[in-house]
């Protein structure tokens, strides 16, 4: 029987309609999509790679004890750490995430070992996530050796202890207190049989901090305990336990090393770069955009520019055009992409973000190019 008008474009209604819907559906499904799955690391040694620049290490090596890590986006979380070590002796872990080189396993792009005299800035930024029912150190490791070595036990160890909770104190005794980023530290100095170590402990919880690196390498180097021809080989972030532990959190962590202090950051005995940087941004609530301009005042062009930058506490990153920017909080750097990669003597380039904020809105305190400081427009 032949279908009358009416009755095909009631069909032809329907099917458009369950069209809609579909597509509808596919939408929301796409919308609601779970995450990527955090990576979790059981293995002894066992480590993974997050914003494609850390390594985050399981590194259990004082017990036997089962111990794993969920390395999440932006840090890293502790999901089981059975066990206990007596409290007199070494812990039993220190599960941490890291830029630069830990025996042979180096995060990618990392420009470490840099010599300590060709570093103008190391700005850094972590986020802690703290329990209860555990003994352990949160603790911020430097590691300085007087050769470029990727494979083992550095020369000096420089920690600092962001909190200490339990019957538990540093390797050595107490020789002082420093004030270092602004911060009142005891310090303490002594040997764990393999390598030197000096200690700066918090006098109480410190649960995020934006700081340079460089300000305690300074403190060590005046100790007498490195000198400035030697190296930076890594910098790590993580925790220490000697009982439980299952909970803590390293939430965030960037680190960025800039170098050109000992002469042009281009090459030896160049010369240094001159640099102004504009940075004009459009805010509302809860949001922004920046705009920045680079400048070269100097005489020579800057091939492979990097912009570095320290975002103020509650800012993200969100979004970036015209450049890379390794991390999405507290230090940041900026890294050209291929049709700019160029500054011309007297020249610009220019490139922008977009990013989150709580709090006050703020505006980074300054820039470096290529490890230098740079004015400010």
């Amino acid at each position: 029987m032949r279908s009358s008008p009416h009755r095909l474009r009631t069909v032809r209604a329907l099917f458009g309609a369950l069209l809609t819907t579909l597509a509808t559906v596919a939408a929301l499904l796409a919308a609601t999509a779970p995450a990527r799955a955090d990576t979790v690391v059981c293995e002894q040694f066992g480590s993974t790679v997050i914003q494609g620049r850390y390594v985050v290490q399981n590194n259990r090596w004082g017990t036997s004890a089962p111990q794993c890590v969920t390395a999440t986006d932006t840090g890293f979380r502790v999901t089981q750490a059975d066990g206990s070590v007596p409290t007199n002796g070494a812990p039993k872990s220190y599960p941490s995430v890291f830029n630069g080189c830990h025996y042979t396993n180096c995060s990618p792009g990392t420009n470490l070992p840099a010599r300590l005299d060709t570093i103008s800035s190391a700005p850094s930024s972590i986020s802690y996530g703290y329990v209860s029912g555990a003994v352990y150190n949160a603790s911020y490791d430097i590691w300085l050796d007087p050769t470029p070595r990727t494979d083992g036990v550095n020369r000096t160890e420089i920690m600092i202890w962001f909190n200490r909770v339990g019957p538990i104190q540093p390797i050595g005794s107490r020789v002082a207190t420093a004030s270092v980023g602004g911060r009142s530290w005891e310090v303490w100095t002594g040997s764990n049989g393999s390598n030197d170590v000096i200690s700066f402990v918090a006098p109480s919880a410190i649960s995020g901090w934006s700081f340079d690196v460089m300000d305690f390498v300074d403190q060590a180097v005046a100790r007498g305990m490195a000198q400035s021809n030697w190296y930076l080989t890594s910098v790590q972030a993580g925790f220490e336990p000697w009982q439980n532990g299952a909970g803590l959190a390293v939430n965030s962590f960037s680190s960025t090393v800039n170098t050109g202090g000992g002469g042009d950051p281009g090459g030896p005995g160049g010369p240094a770069t001159a640099c102004q940087v504009t940075y004009g941004t459009s805010v509302w609530q809860g949001g922004f955009t920046a705009d920045v301009t680079v400048k070269n005042t100097g005489s020579a062009a800057v091939d492979g520019w990097r912009l570095g930058f320290t975002l103020p506490s509650g800012q993200r990153v969100t979004g970036a055009w015209n450049a890379t920017l390794s991390g999405t909080s507290g230090a940041v750097t900026a890294s050209p992409v291929a049709h700019n990669a160029r500054i011309a003597a007297g020249g610009t380039q220019s490139f922008g973000f977009q990013g989150t904020y709580s709090g006050a809105f703020a505006k980074p305190a300054g820039f470096t190019l290529n490890g230098t400081p740079c004015s400010v427009a």
